[in-house]
């Protein structure tokens, strides 16, 4: 099992009479509403998921990952950790002072030191970070919407932003009890499939072929904030449960969810998914073709070219993989690399497979499990009822 990144896992759960004391505290205290994107960025950060963050980043730290992709310690770091806060209850802020960190509903979910008030050059950072400065790629927008004030400190989490309830809380584990399950397992060698879509017949084969070569497979959806037209995470959970069981061994699978909000940086977010993944314990990450990305933001293979310099000092191995389909000559999931010259390729655009999705038309079964295509076109059908 790899340890942490920076060696040691971060923990700042309140607990016990410590979460008393802060939710007294709390009262006195300025309090801050933030959006859920943030509050899961600081479930992130207090469960060690970000190690070595003990807080939001300050100016120095955020520039330097945005400029060299490291922390200002040496770490490997590709995108900052950055709280906004309103321009209007900026100058309401002091440094040094203890705040209150609400979500929308009015919950208490931190205390948090404000050590730092800065400023960034947003237009370098959605340039270095997104490739681009347009507010249509939802990394960018995102950023935009919150504005260009923010604060930084370290930070002590009260209470855990809300669970979506469709979705089985024995899926939400920490870095420190997926280790102390691979631990169980007597896993050292764990790869981490990241996804924030269904898994396919191609993902599949992805997985199965990185299980030959360690001793168990991650499987660890994002359920945080996502694109608005991107499959929910409750669905995909219905997903991932009925391939697991009818087409992965149990013993050599787990599945957990990751509650962050995708960024959509391509390979910036490479680097970050691999450091997280790092710190739930696992030793290997799969790259495939265009992670994290969106739109044509990004080339096809750009994040395993940036990782082939970035996984050494983040002490991953990286597993990559090209693009994948069912060939027909060889009727086996193969790539470029092993199909035979000029193969017959059954590959889906991603508008053909939703259209017939909403048709209540499976997939070939060369591209997607039935199992899998029944739960989507149940969601898919339902879907175009209520929005037609």
């Amino acid at each position: 099992m790899n340890q942490p990144h920076g060696g040691v896992l971060v923990n700042r759960i309140a607990t016990g009479p410590r979460k008393s004391e802060l939710e007294n505290k709390a009262q006195s205290l300025y309090q801050l509403t933030i959006e859920d994107r943030y509050t899961a960025d600081i479930e992130m950060i207090a469960i060690g998921a970000f190690s070595p963050l003990t807080g939001f980043m300050g100016k120095a730290d955020a520039e330097s990952s945005i400029e060299k992709m490291e922390l200002t310690n040496g770490l490997a770091w590709g995108i900052p950790i950055l709280l906004p806060v309103a321009e209007n209850k900026y100058p309401e802020l002091n440094q040094g002072e203890e705040i209150a960190l609400l979500d929308t509903n009015g919950r208490l979910i931190a205390i948090m030191t404000v050590d730092e008030k800065f400023e960034l050059d947003l237009p370098n950072l959605f340039q270095k970070c997104f490739k681009t400065t347009e507010d249509k790629h939802p990394g960018v927008k995102a950023i935009m919407n919150g504005g260009n004030r923010f604060i930084a400190g370290p930070l002590e989490m009260v209470n855990r932003p809300l669970r979506n309830e469709t979705i089985d809380e024995k899926y939400y584990l920490d870095p420190s009890e997926t280790r102390a399950e691979f631990e169980k397992r007597n896993w050292k060698t764990i790869v981490a499939f990241q996804t924030r879509n269904p898994i396919h017949r191609a993902h599949e084969y992805l997985i199965k072929c990185a299980q030959e070569i360690v001793d168990g497979a991650l499987i660890h959806p994002i359920v945080g904030e996502t694109k608005s037209d991107d499959i929910p995470a409750p669905v995909r959970m219905k997903c991932y449960e009925a391939l697991i069981t009818n087409y992965f061994n149990p013993d050599n699978t787990k599945l957990s969810v990751l509650p962050t909000a995708m960024r959509y940086a391509g390979p910036r977010e490479a680097i970050n998914h691999t450091i997280i993944r790092k710190n739930y314990g696992c030793t290997h990450m799969i790259i495939g073709r265009d992670h994290a990305g969106v739109g044509t933001y990004y080339g096809t293979y750009e994040a395993q070219e940036l990782m082939d310099t970035m996984a050494p000092k983040i002490g991953m191995q990286i597993i990559k993989f090209e693009n994948t389909s069912w060939c027909v000559n060889t009727e086996s999931m193969a790539s470029s690399k092993t199909s035979p010259k000029d193969s017959e390729m059954i590959s889906l655009s991603g508008t053909k497979v939703r259209e017939m999705l909403r048709d209540g038309q499976r997939p070939p079964k060369e591209f997607s499990r039935p199992e899998v295509a029944d739960i989507l076109i149940e969601w898919a059908t339902a879907n175009t009822a209520v929005t037609a």
